[in-house]
């Protein structure tokens, strides 16, 4: 391995000019194939295996030729305080509001609240509020800008005759703003970190540039494969997040060996090569862990994620690509540039001194490890208590802010007609084994509006064949409550004897219930795709350090990582400690994919992190260092990157913290305090007090697991057995230009791995 890439390393410094257009074509050739590609398709929240689900798929089969995909706009009215919602010139300035809507485009229907039978639903008991259905012939992505405009000027004209109104449903959903700012401003601390870490414009600028192009190839591929594939405008936001993380991460890895080397006396093109064949092994086993874990989301069961997941690893291939080839080219072009300012001044080439931050902390932990390791372990269990009460779900328009109409409109509806009201259980029946299909679906109906909990149903609509009803029930409590939960499980617990009695079947489903079972599905999995992505993650680590403990080490400290931040998340977003200071106004129950999402990012971050700095003392070690001299110069070279790495990542989380969404706050959060637990407190503290302890065992492994697993070179043990390098000039800075590094002479002479 070490070889190989070492070769890569010098023949990319060496042609770099074929090495760059090389990408620079792959780039322009994939951002053709997405500019002639048909248009992504739309996303589908399709969740196999569920019953709220199965009850989709038998009404789009049963009722054909409806209008359930088209966006929808529910117009809240309320009248003002003192004042009925029925009084006359209220009823006009919403009837007016109806017909504008039913003639504006692309509209199907429109529904006055005040029309026959559908006051009893559409007007509250207390007569204060009433709610308008628009319903569209397309979906909410196809709208034009005329049909929402009409709307609007309709609101905004009832809304002159005094009423309150506002709107939800997808017609006029405002869409969250998860990137664009938060991105740019992300990409600009990281910029500061690296200047400050490398002390250079160059050294920090190109982890950036590579990054980015690496970005934009893996999202050109994206888009160029999305129509083949069927692969939503969605999906690459993942590979966006992880493409610009790894890539950055990587790049950074190479440089700060290249430096090492260079401060060692080498030449440009030898310091290219070795960076290559050692940092370069890192980041090749670093980016297997990753790819894992974002492929191993498929054992969720969901397409959509496995989608997202198969998207972010080919995003995160490329980065690992790229840092092999393209950053051993780009410093060819500039080989003192990437050096620190003091560097090029004096001539002199200075990295990892005997005394800097990293050593001294490594000095500290070695004469305390025991303190140190209780410490990290209480701290983080202590903080992953709350995980006791995850409570998983999926926040709909209760969890936008305030200032967002949706909110206001499920807030208006919620004090008019209860908290349940938002959450209406659709319940399917397939009366076709009935004798008599309406008694049997009116049998239904009476036994689950008699259900605790239930506070009304409706009227059912039959299908034009009569074997097939739909009709609603409103819970008592609201979509996102356990209440709602424990009632949904006790419907389907008792369907077997109505089933027995009735011979019609029905299933339960709308979009509280597809919450509750994506939920549980998700929860489900977790455990699943935790054993799956450890174990393997631990075989690679296996073959990686040639130890049993180091790598059982890094999965148990990730673990520790992952519960501190899901216990973490949990306070804030769901008990809703301090929840103010990040504007979360509303708490509630997690994101369902929340978890898996943090798991399957964190453990690929994670997994660099503890590659990257145990390789380092795993090369020591192999190279005749003692176990606690392999800590101390693993920490003197590595720590200063792997810090700079974990904020970068912090502050390109953190920027999604102050967006509107309460879903991307979470989100921003978890993944932002997960890189803090894990860099700072497991690689930094809890890693070297037990390598501290463990000694000469850490790098323990039986001889017949020795046999077994594949030997690859990640140390660079075979570079140590070159011949001697002639060393750059005097000074340690090479000055002349890297054509002038001599070629032939300096070729070293390799023993087989």
């Amino acid at each position: 391995m070490a070889t190989f890439l070492y070769r890569l390393g010098r023949l990319a410094f060496r042609r770099r000019w074929c090495v760059t257009l090389l990408w620079v074509a792959v780039l322009v050739a994939v951002g053709f194939g997405a500019a002639k590609a048909p248009a992504a398709p739309e996303a589908t929240n399709g969740m196999p295996g569920i019953e709220s689900q199965k009850a989709f798929d038998l009404m789009e089969e049963r009722f054909p030729g409806t209008e359930a995909d088209g966006a929808t706009a529910r117009i809240v009215f309320v009248a003002p305080d003192g004042q009925k919602i029925t009084a006359a010139d209220h009823r006009k300035a919403i009837g007016t509001l109806v017909e504008r809507a039913v003639g504006g485009p692309q509209v199907a229907s429109a529904v006055n609240p005040f029309q026959g039978k559908v006051e009893a639903e559409a007007v509250s008991k207390d007569a204060t509020t009433a709610y308008a259905t628009v319903t569209y012939k397309v979906a909410a992505d196809d709208l034009t800008d005329a049909a929402k405009h009409r709307l609007e000027s309709a609101i905004e004209q009832a809304r002159d005759t005094g009423l309150t109104v506002e709107v939800g449903g997808t017609a006029l959903e405002t869409q969250p703003s998860a990137g664009g700012s938060a991105e740019a401003i992300g990409v600009a601390i990281a910029a500061l970190v690296l200047l400050i870490t490398f002390g250079s414009l160059a050294a920090a600028g190109l982890p950036l540039l590579t990054a980015i192009l690496g970005v934009g190839v893996s999202m050109a591929s994206i888009m160029a494969l999305a129509s083949a594939f069927g692969l939503s405008s969605t999906t690459g936001t993942l590979a966006t997040m992880l493409g610009l993380a790894c890539g950055i991460d990587y790049a950074v890895f190479i440089v700060s060996r290249y430096r090492e080397e260079r401060a060692k006396g080498h030449a440009p093109q030898e310091a290219a090569g070795l960076a290559a064949g050692t940092a370069g092994s890192a980041v090749v086993f670093a980016g297997l862990t990753v790819v894992i874990a974002l492929a191993g989301l498929s054992v969720v069961g969901i397409p959509m994620l496995t989608k997202m997941g198969l998207a972010a690893a080919g995003a995160v291939v490329v980065g690992v690509l790229i840092a092999l080839t393209l950053v051993p080219a780009v410093l060819g072009f500039w080989p003192n540039a990437v050096l620190s300012r003091r560097s090029r001044r004096s001539g002199r080439i200075k990295e990892g001194g005997e005394n800097n931050g990293g050593s001294r902390w490594a000095r500290f932990v070695l004469r305390r490890p025991v303190p140190v390791l209780i410490a990290s372990v209480v701290g983080l269990g202590a903080l992953a208590i709350p995980v006791m009460d995850l409570q998983l779900g999926m926040p709909g328009a209760e969890a936008k802010p305030t200032s967002t109409t949706e909110r206001r409109a499920y807030d208006d509806l919620a004090q008019g007609f209860g908290p349940g009201f938002n959450g209406p259980l659709t319940v399917v029946v397939d009366a076709r084994n009935s004798e008599n299909p309406k008694t049997a679906v009116r049998t239904i109906e009476e036994r689950i509006g008699a259900t605790d909990g239930i506070v009304s149903v409706s009227p059912a609509r039959f299908n034009s064949a009569g074997d097939t009803a739909v009709f609603s029930a409103i819970p008592s409590t609201a979509p996102t409550s356990e209440r709602t939960q424990d009632l949904v499980k006790s419907i389907r617990a008792d369907r077997p004897a109505t089933e027995a009695s009735t011979g019609a079947e029905f299933e339960v489903t709308g979009t509280t219930a597809l919450n509750i079972d994506v939920a549980q599905k998700t929860q489900d999995a977790l455990i699943p795709y935790l054993i799956l992505v450890v174990g393997l993650a631990i075989l690679l680590l296996m073959v990686v350090f040639r130890s049993v403990l180091v790598p059982v080490k890094a999965a148990v400290g990730f673990l520790l990582s992952v519960l501190a931040a899901l216990g973490s998340v949990v306070a804030v977003f769901q008990w809703g400690w301090g929840a103010g200071l990040l504007g979360v106004e509303t708490t509630g129950p997690i994101m369902s994919m929340m978890p898996i999402f943090l798991v399957g990012i964190v453990f690929g971050l994670a997994m660099d992190y503890e590659v990257f700095l145990v390789a380092r003392m795993r090369e020591a070690y192999v190279h005749g260092d003692s176990p606690g001299q392999a800590i101390r110069t693993g920490f003197r070279y590595s720590a200063r990157v792997v810090v700079a790495a974990a904020l970068i990542m912090m502050a390109v989380f953190s920027g999604f913290i102050g967006a509107g969404e309460s879903m991307i706050k979470m989100i921003g959060f978890g993944l932002a305090i997960a890189v803090l637990f894990d860099a700072f407190v497991v690689r930094m503290a809890l890693v070297p007090a037990v390598l501290a302890l463990l000694g000469e065992a850490a790098w323990w492994m039986p001889r017949w697991l020795d046999r077994i697993l594949p030997r690859v070179d990640v140390e660079g043990e075979a570079l140590s057995h070159r011949a001697a390098i002639p060393q750059a000039p005097k000074g340690g800075a090479h000055t002349g230009s890297p054509t002038e590094a001599p070629e032939e002479d300096t070729r070293p002479e390799f023993t087989s791995v």
